[in-house]
C-alpha cells in the first residue's frame, strides 16, 4: 500500500482520545474545558490520583467552559483532572429480564440476584406522545381498591395524581394499587425515598412478590442528578413495555422529592428561586415527565400513579398546584379519615377522575352520584347528628343517608392485603346505592 493512500485512510480517523481538565470544583457543581460539548451530554471525570471515575452531565455551557452536575460523591477529585466525554449519550439497557428486578436508575442490579441481561437500549430523555398520536380513554382499569374503582374510577392510560401528608397511608395504597392492578407490567420508581423504605414496601406492601414488576430506586442519599433522572429512567422503561403493546402500570413516588432534585440542581447553577424556592425548570420539568405517560394509537398505554407529598396537608404547594394541573385526576388522602380508622383514607369529595364519566356505565354512574351527594349530606350535618339536634322525618334525603352510613364506611374501608376486581365493586356499588 502506498504512503500516499495510507494519509488517505487515517486522514479523518480519530486516532487520540480528546478529553478536558477540571478547573473548578464546588460541592455541587464542578466546572471543565476543553471540550466541545453540548447540553445533556454525559462526560466521565477520572481522578489523576487513585483513577476513580465518576459520571456527570453537561448541565451549563459559557464560551470557555461548561459546568458539570455529577451523579454521585465528589470527594477526592481535584483541579486538574481529565474529563472524558461519553458517546453513547443517555441510554439505559431494557429488556423483558427486568422484570421480577430492583434496579438502580442506570439498570444496575441492587438486589444481589446477578448480572441482567438486556440487549436493546432506551434513551432516558424522550418527548412524550404526540397530541394527535394519543388514543382515547374508553377502557376502565381496574386497581383493586374499591373507593378508587367505584367512586374514582380509572381508565388505561390515564394520570392520576395521590396527594398526601406524611404518615397518612401513602405507602399502603401504592401497595394495595401495584397489587390488585389489572396490568400484565408494572414499574414502580421509588425516588428520594428513605433507604429503609425500600425492602419495607417490597417485603409488607407487596409482600414479597414482584412478579412482573420492575422496581428503580433512587434514595434520599443519592445525588440530585439521580434522583432527577432515576424518575425518567423509570419512564423508558415502562415506554418500553407500552411500544410492544403491552398495557403498563407506572408507580412513582414521589414527585415532591423529584421536584426536589431540580430544585438543588437549579438553585447551584444559579436560577433564581421562586414560590418555596422551587426554581422555574422545577415546574417545566413535571409536564416532561408525566406527560409521556398515556395511550398511544397502535401500541400499548400506561397508566400512571404519581404520588406528591403535601406538606402541611396544603394542596396550594406549587409542586401539588402544578401536578393537579397536568394530570387526568387526583386522589386526596385525609388525615381526618385515618382518625376515624377508615383505610385507605380517601377523600372522596376532595378527590376526583376527569375521565371516569367516559369508561363506566350509565347505572354506575348514578350510583357514583348518589354515593357522593349522600356522603356530602352526612359531612354537611355530621354535627347535628351528632347531638342529636336533627329529628328523623325532616329531610327523606338526608335520613337515607343516615340509614346508609354504615353500608357506605364499609364501602370505603378496605384491609390493605384485600383486593376486589372491578365488576365485583360496580355491583356492590350499586347494590348499596338502591
Amino acid at each position: 500500500m502506498s504512503l500516499k493512500s495510507l494519509k488517505e485512510r487515517i486522514r479523518n480517523q480519530e486516532l487520540t482520545i480528546s478529553f478536558g481538565q477540571v478547573v473548578k470544583i464546588s460541592s455541587t457543581i464542578i466546572v471543565a474545558k476543553g471540550l466541545h460539548v453540548s447540553i445533556g451530554d454525559t462526560v466521565t471525570l477520572v481522578s489523576q490520583v487513585d483513577g476513580n471515575s465518576t459520571l456527570g452531565m453537561v448541565t451549563e455551557i459559557d464560551a470557555l467552559q461548561f459546568f458539570i452536575s455529577p451523579f454521585s460523591f465528589i470527594e477526592g477529585f481535584r483541579v486538574g483532572d481529565k474529563v472524558y466525554l461519553n458517546q453513547g449519550g443517555m441510554s439505559i439497557p431494557v429488556g423483558d429480564a427486568l422484570l421480577g428486578r430492583v434496579v438502580d436508575p442506570f439498570i444496575n442490579p441492587i438486589d444481589d440476584k446477578g448480572p441482567i441481561l438486556c440487549h436493546r437500549q432506551m434513551p432516558i430523555m424522550k418527548p412524550p406522545i404526540a397530541a394527535m398520536r394519543r388514543g382515547m380513554i374508553d377502557q376502565a382499569f381496574g386497581v383493586g381498591v374499591k373507593t378508587i374503582d367505584g367512586l374514582l374510577s380509572c381508565g388505561k392510560g390515564q394520570k392520576l395524581g395521590i396527594f398526601a401528608g406524611s404518615g397518612v397511608g401513602k405507602s399502603t395504597l401504592m401497595g394495595m394499587i401495584v397489587r390488585g392492578a389489572d396490568a400484565p407490567i408494572k414499574v414502580v420508581a421509588l425516588i428520594g425515598e428513605r433507604g429503609r423504605e425500600v425492602p419495607e414496601f417490597i417485603e409488607k406492601n407487596l409482600g414479597g412478590n414482584l412478579l412482573n414488576t420492575v422496581i428503580i430506586v433512587a434514595t434520599s442519599d443519592d445525588s440530585p442528578l439521580m434522583r432527577k433522572y432515576g424518575a425518567f429512567s423509570a419512564m423508558s422503561v415502562a415506554e418500553y413495555f407500552k411500544d410492544q403493546g403491552r398495557d403498563v402500570l407506572f408507580m412513582m413516588d414521589s414527585v415532591t422529592r423529584f421536584a426536589m432534585a431540580q430544585r438543588e440542581i437549579g438553585l447551584a447553577l444559579g436560577e433564581p428561586p421562586t414560590s418555596k424556592g422551587y426554581p422555574p425548570s422545577a415546574l417545566t420539568l413535571l409536564p416532561q415527565l408525566m406527560e409521556r405517560a398515556g395511550k398511544e394509537e397502535g401500541k400499548g398505554s400506561i397508566t400512571a400513579f404519581f404520588t406528591i407529598l403535601v406538606e402541611g396537608d396544603d394542596l396550594s404547594d406549587p409542586i401539588a398546584d402544578q401536578s393537579r394541573s397536568i394530570l387526568d385526576g387526583h386522589i386526596v388522602l385525609s388525615r381526618e379519615l385515618t382518625d376515624f380508622g377508615i383505610y385507605p383514607p380517601i377523600h372522596i369529595l376532595n378527590s376526583a377522575s376527569r375521565v371516569m364519566n367516559d369508561i363506566i356505565t350509565p347505572e354506575h354512574f348514578e350510583a357514583a352520584r348518589k354515593f357522593r351527594k349522600l356522603y356530602t349530606l352526612l359531612k354537611e350535618n355530621e354535627m347535628l347528628i351528632r347531638i342529636g339536634a336533627y329529628t328523623k322525618g325532616s329531610d327523606k334525603e338526608l335520613d337515607e343517608a343516615i340509614a346508609k352510613k354504615p353500608a357506605m364506611e364499609k364501602f370505603m374501608q378496605q384491609g390493605a392485603t384485600f383486593k376486589t376486581t372491578f365488576d365485583e365493586t360496580r355491583t356492590l356499588l350499586i347494590e348499596i346505592m338502591r
